[in-house]
């Protein structure tokens, strides 16, 4: 079996990217990296090659004409794996806002337990947020209460982008049907998997806002995430889904 690999979408991550591969690499399970760059003006692409000196095949790139959207760089990070054979597929962020080690246990509920998406929870014991505005925090919680209730969701973190997939997932929600790009990408791809029927957990993190680098968090991420939410609700209600 392939080793799990492990897709990270990045713009203008220069401070962060080479220390974010090491530490993957450097993890007790065998993980390869897929970097999705939408062009970063400020070289982000060109270290990633270079490391791929030094790693090779473990390390792969697809480099991106511009800014188009974290949703649509997931996809197309998960397409890339899929069609290389790759069985257990990971996400998280370039930033260490998400801890690399945590990705060990995230495999582990999916290959030892039996779960077919496990989820870097930030909120399944309480609150675990560090370095984050009481703001910020309040609106992250509340998103995802509001989240539960219109959707019937059974997770706690229903924004969380720290997560492994078993390829069955994305193979069955189709990938090309996903209509949302920014913050509500996560609810959504979250939603479908509920929907058809696929075993989640949600696994303990604790997560720390960056400390390098610039956040792409915006009003507008939140807004589409809010109505977004509804639209999905609605669309949801016509529609048959096929147990997995």
């Amino acid at each position: 079996m392939r080793n799990p690999i492990v897709v990270i979408p990045t713009y203008n991550e220069r401070e962060n990217i080479e220390d974010i591969i090491r530490k993957v690499i450097s993890l007790p399970v065998d993980f390869d990296l897929l970097i999705v760059d939408d062009g970063s003006p400020d070289g982000t692409g060109n270290i990633v090659k270079d490391l791929q000196k030094e790693f090779g095949e473990r390390l792969n790139i697809q480099e991106r004409s511009g800014k188009l959207g974290l949703g649509t760089a997931y996809i197309h990070g998960f397409k890339w794996a899929l069609e290389r054979g790759y069985e257990y597929i990971c996400e998280m962020d370039a930033d260490f806002s998400h801890n690399p080690e945590d990705l060990v246990n995230l495999y582990k509920a999916c290959i030892e337990e039996g779960y077919q998406l496990s989820i870097g929870s930030r909120y399944i014991q309480g609150v675990n947020v560090v370095n984050w505005p009481m703001s910020r925090v309040l609106m992250s919680y509340f998103a995802s209460y509001y989240v539960r209730f219109i959707t019937g969701l059974p997770i706690r973190d229903t924004t969380a982008g720290f997560k492994c997939y078993h390829r069955s997932v994305l193979e069955t929600i189709g990938l090309d049907s996903i209509r949302f790009v920014g913050y509500a990408f996560q609810i959504e791809m979250k939603f479908l998997t509920w929907k058809y029927g696929f075993k989640i957990k949600e696994v303990p993190i604790i997560f720390t806002d960056r400390t390098r680098g610039q956040s792409k968090m915006s009003s507008g991420i939140f807004k589409e995430a809010l109505l977004g939410v509804l639209q999905m609700k609605v669309k949801s209600l016509f529609k048959n889904y096929a147990a997995s």
